[in-house]
């Protein structure tokens, strides 16, 4: 077995139960792994067992696991304008969030979805009032909320750093609040890290919105989509558009380095997939 031995992993499967995810990522060498805390193309979910919480922190310490977080279900839209649906998107938020805690997580990252033309102050201020509500039902949690960083296409929200800001500076427990980076969406969006130059002003520009310490989590993915294309379409490291050298940057850059890190690369070829993305970053690391 692979021991876990920094802040780098990958998004893991909990296909037979949450337990059985710290140990598919120490087997890849992880540090930190990213899991679902449920089906996360369904809406209807059993409630969470607590011995199956209890396992899988028994679990994760077994396995050394350093850093661990959830990624929020995709049919979420806490930016959307229709009360029924933002309603139904709030109580399944609220419901990951207390899962995440439960579990003793770091953080859940989530989406801040669309405002489907209602507008992008409307659907800023329907993402707020959504955290705002899950952050007064969970009060005494220590699990943050992570936004992630978007491609930016059509009415989606969280393409740009100011609309990151936008919803933090709208939410009272900001404390509570951070961000989660994606390279591919950062790139698709139009931020070109792929040169020194164009990686600090990016980074320079998250320092002036949302602040260098709410980076709470990097999703690191190439991008098969040209810079500013808005399409979220994932790669292998090295093998996209983006190429090794923003990675080089930013695995190198000490104001990140206890930032977890995980990927959400294909996962073919299985299960040699990770494994390759995981040991191309680590060599990127020592360049």
């Amino acid at each position: 077995m692979t021991r876990a031995v920094d802040e780098l992993g990958a998004h893991v499967s909990v296909a037979g139960g949450l337990a059985l995810a710290p140990a598919r990522g120490r087997d890849l060498g992880c540090g930190a792994i990213q899991i679902f805390l449920k089906n996360q193309r369904q809406w209807a979910a059993s409630p969470l067992d607590p011995a199956a919480a209890r396992a899988f922190r028994a679990a994760r310490r077994r396995a050394g696991i350093r850093h661990a977080f959830a990624h929020g279900s995709y049919l979420v839209n806490l930016a959307t304008p229709v009360p029924a649906a933002w309603r139904q998107a709030v109580d399944t938020f609220t419901d990951e969030l207390q899962r995440a805690e439960a579990l003793g997580l770091g953080c859940l990252v989530v989406h801040p979805g669309s405002h489907m033309g209602a507008g992008r102050e409307a659907g800023l201020d329907a993402v707020a009032r959504a955290v705002d509500e899950a952050l007064v039902r969970t009060p005494r949690a220590r699990v943050r909320v992570a936004l992630e960083n978007t491609a930016g296409g059509g009415h989606a929200l969280g393409g740009t750093f100011e609309d990151l800001a936008g919803i933090i500076g709208r939410v009272r427990r900001a404390e509570r609040v951070g961000v989660c980076l994606d390279t591919c969406h950062l790139f698709v969006a139009g931020y070109d890290i792929r040169t020194p130059a164009g990686y600090a002003a990016a980074i320079e520009r998250c320092a002036r919105t949302v602040g260098l310490p709410r980076v709470l989590a990097f999703h690191l993915n190439d991008a098969r989509a040209p810079l500013g294309s808005g399409l979220d379409r994932h790669e292998h490291i090295g093998r996209g558009r983006l190429g090794l050298r923003p990675f080089r940057l930013l695995l190198n850059d000490p104001r990140f380095a206890r930032v977890p890190k995980v990927l959400e690369t294909p996962k073919e070829p299985e299960p040699t997939a990770d494994l390759k993305n995981l040991a191309t970053l680590r060599r990127l690391r020592r360049l």
